[in-house]
């Protein structure tokens, strides 16, 4: 076995379809690469992480429970989190997007792009963090890498030029769905300096205990940077100077590993700085393309190139076009982000058309069973996290990653291993009731019903609240599996 790393951020087309050759098609006229050759795929992804970088560590909450998405302000969000937590809900974190303020536009709900707290909508939000923080909650915040036009650090940025520049010297503005925004310059040392200064005084002073690391892909390739470099060469390397720029305000302040982020884009590079991806807006139904389906594709294509830790939106984000988040989408995106290493809900860009997770006491209870699940899962996820840091090696596996002589582990859709002893395979037809599927040769258990399996295909029930899960009947994690069925 094999893999092949194309080194440098320029454009560039691998095509592995053809079975006598390997075709590269590059827009440079130098390049250099580096060919591996392992006896198994761990081997060979240890090789392959140990060049472009492992994963640091997330903090130990990002595994034990449900990070719970909301916004509103300080009273909606008290509100909906202890009524929750009356439900015996898991709750590992509050995550809210929208501690800078909001921004209504026909997108739907958007946010300030001004990275301070806003006191307006949060008023409590210092003495909410603290009292969570000692009932063992962390509270989570969202930063991108632009500034809205009209707020104060987009004014002290361009004080500073610290924006990148069009062709005639001016500030690079870009309408991100009718408010206009500017690009900080991440080749400029300064402008770095100051936005990792703005990260430690505003969020980690303030006790945020992680956030959504945005955006990161959108550069302008005619745009003029500071560092003199080609915009053209500096797009694809701009997710990993984002990253670096928020693992350097945490490790700057002690915080690596204490507070945990998930960022959206990535290339070569961003995996030694991002502790976490996430799969981005997924429409709210179950499309193949960009649906719930489409984030187990995401997750092990993600694996395969050092990226092992991923979270999703449960239900999805993007409501358009007359779609919108139904309670059958949600509660099957809920008990999918179960069985991954972070479990975490948003309301999406359109809230009030979105069924959410306190949506009626029905779902209450079932986020608040499979919030337990999850929680009852942490000893085995965290080791997962650790042997990421170390070996490389994902949470969510291809099966061919430890089945490599099986031809159907190449090709079975919708599956993946959560680590070594468990086998996933959730339900992403609307309306199914069961779920057919291919197991390895293996001994095999039914979470649900504890039925033996030796492999093949096989049909199984699984109604709202029963994915199909397996576990490997001779692994050490046995008999914490079996206590999985006892969580109602």
């Amino acid at each position: 076995m094999y893999s092949l790393h194309l080194h440098g951020y320029d454009y560039a087309e691998v095509d592995f379809s053809h079975a006598d050759y390997h075709g590269l098609h590059l827009w440079q006229t130098t390049f250099s690469l580096t060919l591996s050759a392992k006896e198994d795929y761990p081997a060979l992804l240890g090789d392959l992480t140990a060049l472009v970088g492992r994963q640091p560590p997330l903090p130990d909450y990002m595994f034990s429970g449900i990070l719970l998405g909301m916004q509103g302000g300080s009273d909606a969000c008290r509100q909906k989190l202890e009524r929750m937590l009356a439900a015996d809900t898991a709750v590992s974190a509050v995550w809210t997007q929208d501690w800078v303020g909001k921004r209504i536009t026909s997108f739907g709900k958007r946010l300030q792009w001004d990275w301070r707290w806003n006191k307006e909508m949060y008023p409590t939000l210092k003495e909410d963090i603290a009292e969570n923080d000692a009932r063992g909650i962390a509270w989570m915040g969202y930063i991108n890498p632009y500034l809205v036009e009209g707020g104060l650090l987009f004014a002290e940025a361009q004080t500073r030029n610290y924006f990148v520049k069009k062709q005639d010297g001016t500030d690079y503005l870009i309408d991100f769905g009718e408010f206009d925004s500017g690009f900080v310059d991440l080749t400029n040392p300064a402008a770095c300096a100051w936005y990792k200064s703005v990260i430690k005084e505003n969020m980690i002073e303030l006790g945020l205990r992680g956030w959504m690391v945005d955006f990161g892909e959108y550069l302008p390739t005619d745009c003029v940077l500071f560092s003199g470099q080609s915009a053209i060469s500096a797009h694809n390397e701009w997710p990993t100077l984002w990253a670096k720029l928020n693992y350097e305000a945490l490790s700057e302040s002690g915080m690596l590993g204490k507070i945990g982020f998930y960022t959206r884009s990535g290339a070569t590079g961003t995996q030694k700085y991002s502790p976490l991806m996430f799969s981005g807006d997924q429409f709210v139904d179950f499309s193949a393309d960009d649906g719930l389906p489409s984030v187990i594709n995401a997750a092990l294509s993600l694996g395969m190139t050092g990226f092992g830790m991923l979270t999703f939106d449960i239900g999805g984000y993007t409501a358009l076009f007359g779609k919108y988040r139904t309670k059958e989408l949600l509660l099957r995106g809920c008990e999918f982000a179960a069985f991954t290493p972070v479990m975490r809900t948003h309301e999406g860009n359109r809230p009030n058309e979105n069924t959410q997770f306190d949506a009626d006491e029905e779902t209450i209870a079932f986020f608040s069973r499979f919030s337990r699940i999850h929680r009852a899962l942490s000893p085995y996820l965290i080791a997962l996290g650790d042997q990421n840091c170390a070996q490389g090696l994902p949470a969510m596996r291809t099966l061919f990653l430890h089945y490599p002589d099986d031809a159907r582990a190449y090709t079975e859709p919708y599956v993946y291993l959560l680590g070594r002893d468990i086998l996933v395979a959730p339900v992403v037809e609307e309306g199914a009731q069961s779920r057919t599927l291919y197991l390895p040769q293996d001994d095999w258990v039914h979470l649900w019903s504890g039925e033996p399996y030796t492999g093949g295909e096989v049909t199984v029930s699984a109604p709202i609240g029963m994915p199909p899960v397996f576990y490997r009947a001779k692994s050490e994690i046995a008999r914490m599996m079996e206590t999985l069925r006892e969580i109602h």
